[in-house]
């Protein structure tokens, strides 16, 4: 799915905030993305979506080589990846229901293929009764799950979620874990950037952590032998 061979990425003239970043993310996978603040997790996901180019470095995104791509086959790309931005992102004119359907509206679907699809996400996310509402009159956790509903709506082939349950209680939390759970079943592959490490720890995923720009991956592998094999998302499910 993703392949990254000593990439480096820099913004601007300054100094590489990534550095020498090498990894594999199989299709299917689960990923957590760790560590502190201001270590490149943001970056490291602005690159998977695209949003910036390296400075340095191999990417190869769905089997494809980025360097020999036209970057005008770039939202070809973007529309395979769904995105939670920790910023929201949400169209301040449009409704809950709209943002959630706009991939799928710019995508050339019509509302009668995916009505249904969106009211049961928003639905599930606690928002039901909510759906005409404007981004302004949502609080920040309601924001969150609107843009959380956005990005999973269209089934994406990977999905890049920053922080999405940084704004939640509990259960919401766990409850959109589910959603990624279903998702991952049905084939997407999931990378979820969290300072949460109660999430961490609860599912042996396998960690991409970043530290001061350098990345080491962590597989878990006592843990996994610890739940005895059993679905990394169980709990989430219950």
């Amino acid at each position: 799915m993703i392949r990254f061979e000593n990439v480096g990425m820099r913004y601007g003239l300054g100094t590489e905030v990534l550095r020498d970043i090498s990894f594999n993310l199989k299709r299917g996978s689960i990923h957590f993305l760790t560590g502190p603040s201001g270590a490149g997790k943001t970056s490291l996901l602005r690159l998977m979506f695209l949003a910036h180019k390296p400075s340095r470095g191999l990417i190869s995104m769905f089997g494809t080589d980025l360097a020999t791509t036209d970057r005008h086959d770039y939202p070809d790309f973007r529309r395979r990846i769904g995105v939670v931005f920790q910023d929201f992102r949400l169209l301040s004119h449009l409704s809950a229901y709209d943002n959630v359907a706009l991939p799928l509206r710019v995508a050339g679907a019509s509302q009668e293929t995916y009505h249904d699809n969106v009211v049961e996400l928003l639905t599930w996310v606690g928002l039901g009764e909510r759906i005409d509402a404007k981004p302004a009159t949502l609080s920040g956790g309601e924001q969150q799950r609107v843009a959380i509903a956005r990005a999973v709506v269209g089934k994406p082939d990977l999905l890049l979620a920053d922080e999405p349950t940084g704004n939640v209680d509990p259960d919401m939390g766990d409850r959109i874990l589910r959603l990624f759970a279903e998702l991952n079943r049905l084939g997407t592959t999931l990378v979820i950037a969290t300072h949460d490490r109660s999430i961490v720890d609860r599912f042996p995923a396998p960690e991409l952590c970043l530290e001061d720009g350098k990345l080491s991956v962590i597989n878990n592998k006592a843990r996994r032998r610890n739940l005895l094999d059993r679905d990394p998302f169980d709990r989430a499910r219950s």
